[in-house]
Formats: structure tokens, sequence, C-alpha cells
């Protein structure tokens, strides 16, 4: 079987500190779009920074997932709102993720409240970016059924 194969690119200029970096995607949706040392450890908040989109691409992820969840398990999702945050930490002379904290709020008519956790939970464990962060040491799931 083929797979897809999605790509994104960075152009960067100077040294670590005080260099820049432009971000872009395949299809356009960040088209050079500025990150650096001010945004990524600090408040700046003219650009962008890894961790960002990593939290954007987990939750578009674990979204799709529970939704196809709840197709298959014969409920309809009608609003799935999902919410990562990415937990960088100094670690030694670098940095690492030590946590991402999903939160997810869905309205699901006529599933209980059993059978939501179970799918949010398997969409947790299954979404391909979750399979992806494995070796982040936690992540959570807090599931509201609106």
């Amino acid at each position: 079987m083929s797979g897809i194969e999605k790509t994104a690119s960075v152009h960067w200029e100077g040294g670590g500190k005080a260099g820049v970096g432009k971000i872009s995607t395949q299809t356009a949706a960040l088209k050079e779009y500025p990150y650096g040392f001010g945004s990524r450890f600090e408040d700046d908040r003219r650009g962008t920074n890894p961790e960002e989109i990593l939290a954007a691409a987990h939750a578009a992820c674990f979204t799709m997932a529970f939704s196809f969840a709840c197709d298959k398990a014969g409920f309809k999702t009608e609003i799935v709102d999902t919410k990562a945050a990415v937990r960088l930490v100094k670690d030694g002379d670098g940095f690492t993720i030590d946590r991402i904290a999903l939160e997810l709020t869905a309205k699901v008519p006529g599933i209980t409240p059993e059978k939501f956790e179970e799918l949010a939970q398997g969409a947790k464990k299954g979404c391909p970016l979750s399979k992806a962060l494995a070796s982040v040491p936690e992540v959570t799931l807090k599931a509201t059924l609106a």
C-alpha cells in the first residue's frame, strides 16, 4: 500500500538565538511564517513555534480520529472541539517535550458517557499523531460530553 506524504520546509538565517526562521507547508496554510527564539522561548506573538504547530497537528488528528470512531460506532458527532497543550521543559543542556494535554468537548447525540469516554480514549491511543508521539512521557485527555 502506498502512503500519503505531506511536506513542510523551513528556511533559517542567522545564529541560534538571533536567527529567524520561516516555515512553509505544502498547502500554503503556513507560507514563510516566521519563528525564532522569541516566539519559542519568550512571549513574542509575531511568530509561531514547533510546539504550537505540534499541538495543532495533534489536536486535529485526534479530533478526526474521535469523529471517525463515533461514525464507526453508529454515533454522529455534531460538534467536536479539541485543545492541545504541549509542554517544553529544560532537559540538561537542551529541552524535551514532557507532556501533551488534550481537552475534548463534544456534542454527540444519543451516546452514553461511558461509550463517549471509551471512544475518546481509543482515539487518543490510536490516532497517527498519538502513535508518533508515544515517546512523550505524559499524554493526558480530559473528555467532556456537551
